[in-house]
């Protein structure tokens, strides 16, 4: 049976239509070693078999299976979604607070500025000149310029570029509640501890925002335009605070 995975929906007073046979991953693969993003000095994403006795868990080692414990910590080996709980403590846990899973998005391209300290800073400005032409509620940010080595970078000690707070604020005002980055951190690799953007992002000042998350470290090849998706975000169903995530775009199209 020929079956075609097409979905009809109403959104922004339009008729929209989406291919799921047609989904692109911007997630970066988990590969064990050095093949992947490290991101504050975090030990990197590891794989070992398991063994117990004259029990091996590897097929190349003579197991009868694949058997293997993971190492992985989210926020410093690759592509991961993260809550309020990152920088709260309390009751607050990625599981609990993705509960959607398919949004309308946007994804936009900026440079970062270059600050006279030698920061890269994506600034309010900077949006502002870009602007959203959807009411989107998640919203995708590619930095450039965008090499195709980002993958496999290493963050850790090098300052990557990373948002000012007034950036924020201004994503929280065009009603964003998913923000999507390929950066490792909104923060600055080294800022005392302050996360004044990952503050600003969830309102923790006032009243926290639960429902928000913040997705770091996807890649956004050149060949995904600019413009508005069906965004699907896929996590491990893990109490903490994050958990490696898989971002799929889809095309979106007037019925």
């Amino acid at each position: 049976m020929n079956v075609r995975m097409q979905v009809r929906f109403e959104w922004n007073n339009a008729s929209w239509q989406v291919d799921l046979e047609k989904g692109q991953d911007i997630s970066i693969p988990l590969i064990p070693g050095k093949m992947t993003p490290n991101c504050f000095y975090a030990p990197f994403f590891d794989a070992r078999p398991v063994r117990s006795g004259d029990f091996v868990g590897s097929l190349k080692e003579g197991g009868p299976v694949n058997f293997k414990n993971l190492t992985i910590n989210p926020h410093g080996n690759g592509t991961h979604t993260e809550c309020v709980g990152h920088i709260l403590d309390g009751p607050y846990t990625i599981n609990k607070s993705l509960q959607k899973f398919h949004f309308t998005g946007e994804l936009i391209s900026v440079f970062p500025t270059l600050m006279p300290n030698g920061d890269r800073v994506i600034t309010e400005e900077s949006l502002q000149l870009l602007g959203l032409v959807y009411p989107v509620e998640l919203l995708i940010i590619r930095t450039l310029p965008n090499p195709p080595e980002k993958p496999n970078f290493t963050y850790s000690g090098n300052n990557p570029a990373y948002f000012e707070p007034a950036a924020i604020q201004l994503i929280n005002d065009w009603g964003v509640k998913h923000l999507i980055t390929d950066l490792p951190s909104v923060d600055r690799e080294v800022d005392e501890g302050k996360l004044t953007a990952h503050h600003t992002f969830w309102n923790t000042n006032a009243s926290p925002s639960e429902e928000k998350t913040i997705t770091e470290l996807v890649f956004v090849p050149d060949d995904i335009k600019d413009g508005l998706y069906m965004v699907n975000i896929h996590i491990i169903s893990l109490e903490t605070d994050a958990s490696p995530s898989k971002i799929v775009l889809y095309d979106m199209h007037n019925a």
